[in-house]
């Protein structure tokens, strides 16, 4: 079962973009947008190895055994 879905008050800024982005790809506006909620769909929850490294950098973990226990940490805690 599909459903309708709508934005409203959309700028017009946004808009133009989105249209000079659905040229670019030989879509029309509403093919477009869905290509864009199917990408964003799909990609959730999914990392580059480049963007998980950054995720694991960005919690400051050296060695295997900092992960260990930070993941004990935070099952203790439970």
């Amino acid at each position: 079962m599909s459903v309708n879905l709508s934005i409203k008050n959309a700028p017009d800024h946004v808009v133009e973009r989105l249209r000079l982005r659905a040229e670019r790809n030989h879509r029309s506006l509403q093919g477009e947008l869905m290509a864009i909620i199917e990408a964003a769909a799909m990609a959730e929850g999914k990392l580059s190895p480049v963007e998980f490294v950054k995720e694991v950098q960005k919690l400051g973990l050296t060695s295997p055994s900092e992960a260990t226990a930070m993941i004990r940490e935070d099952r203790d805690s439970r």
